[in-house]
């Protein structure tokens, strides 16, 4: 199958044909304007899905701290610090909030479901009202696996609980995505897409990173989406995935390699493309057409009920039959071939030999197997896609060429 001009066309719960959706601006050239955010009753949805969850596994409840799982469930959009606001979603009734007093008014701003709101000063225990929340509820708490120590430990002292991985829990609901969340994702990906292609036209002579990282950024903005990253690693620095502090200018023949994201309602992108300025070498020729098969051969391995790591395995046997490698030594693929990707750049699962996650419809990923050549340069494809019945779906279309690449 051709994967560079478009993959499966196929629904995954409503989510027909996203790529070939027409995006409609509000304001011409702003295609963040055309998202949908994620309505309270998807949310009270999501919390009677946890809750269900919770009751099967004789769980008491889950607590849930500031950061992108908060934002999944409640709507609230909060920092961590030092001051703990956070959600008891307990296995049966409303989600309790925890937030200091003089906070919670800007708390209130974002919440987006019914919950019983509980305030505590600066002088007094928040681990006190989360116990006190939890009292009477039988069996563990699970806490949400991305929950600093110091709430775990103190939730366990207060209260005396058996405090337990909510990881389960949280994963069953957010690595499946709605559609909803797809169409979120689309548009995110479509930005960053067009973002890159902008920056690759208007790359020159003598530009540094940081210069084509700002077109980048500047055309995200003028999309009307959130910049989250923009890397770009210019020639030697391409060889190192997250690249290098020795300063790099565009020159002829330089590779350019730009993995960039945005961020669309909570949701996020994350593409890259590579491409030459002026004449490429024949090896850098052979290297972007190797990864491009790459690419295909991570989505032709993709197939529901596969264990995500097969993918991993999958295209890192083929690098190594073209004499990379082997495994992940250099020159060749040193990280996985992708990752989940959602309301977080990375979450799980993750595309690389140890995970066994089963591939299942509405699961996302980006697909990004590049090659590194330290001293020389690296180069890296990626694009973001979601699993269907049918078989993997991009949310953007593939690269077409190394003349071509955007």
């Amino acid at each position: 199958m051709n994967w560079s001009r478009r993959a499966v066309l196929a629904s995954a719960g409503g989510a027909a044909a996203l790529a070939a959706m027409p995006l409609k601006a509000a304001v011409p050239g702003r295609l963040a304007d055309a998202a949908v955010p994620i309505t309270p009753a998807e949310r009270m949805a999501r919390i009677a899905k946890v809750q269900g969850l919770m009751a099967e596994r004789r769980i008491a409840a889950l607590l849930v701290e500031s950061g992108s799982s908060l934002t999944y469930f409640t709507g609230i959009r909060w920092s961590r610090s030092e001051r703990i606001t956070a959600a008891v979603i307990p296995a049966s009734g409303q989600p309790i909030v925890v937030t200091p007093f003089f906070e919670a008014p800007s708390v209130k701003e974002t919440l987006a479901i019914p919950a019983d709101l509980r305030t505590w000063h600066e002088d007094a225990s928040p681990f006190a009202l989360i116990a006190d929340a939890l009292k009477g509820r039988g069996g563990p708490v699970a806490v949400e696996q991305t929950t600093r120590a110091f709430i775990t430990e103190g939730l366990a002292r207060e209260g005396r609980f058996e405090v337990v991985s909510g990881a389960a829990l949280v994963n069953a609901c957010r690595q499946i995505k709605s559609p909803a969340e797809l169409a979120l994702m689309r548009i995110a990906n479509a930005i960053t897409l067009a973002a890159l292609r902008e920056a690759h036209a208007a790359t020159q002579k003598g530009m540094t990173a940081h210069d084509i990282g700002g077109l980048v950024g500047a055309a995200t903005t003028r999309m009307g989406a959130e910049n989250d990253f923009a890397l770009v690693l210019l020639n030697e620095a391409s060889a190192y995935p997250h690249g290098s502090k020795t300063p790099q200018v565009v020159r002829e023949g330089s590779v350019v390699l730009m993995d960039c994201g945005c961020v669309v309602e909570d949701y996020q992108s994350d593409i890259s493309r590579t491409f030459v300025f002026g004449e490429p070498s024949a090896r850098q020729r052979k290297v972007w057409d190797t990864i491009r098969r790459g690419q295909d051969v991570v989505f032709g391995a993709a197939k529901v009920g596969v264990p995500v790591g097969a993918l991993d395995a999958a295209v890192r046997g083929f690098y190594e039959r073209e004499g990379w490698g082997p495994g992940f030594a250099l020159p060749g693929l040193s990280h996985r071939a992708g990752h989940g990707i959602g309301m977080d750049g990375h979450e799980s699962p993750y595309l690389v030999g140890n995970d066994s996650t089963p591939l299942a419809p509405g699961m996302c990923f980006s697909n990004e197997p590049g090659l590194y050549i330290p001293g020389e340069f690296g180069m890296r494809l990626e694009d973001c896609w979601v699993m269907t019945e049918a078989g993997p779906q991009s949310f953007t279309p593939l690269a077409r060429s190394l003349g071509d690449p955007i």
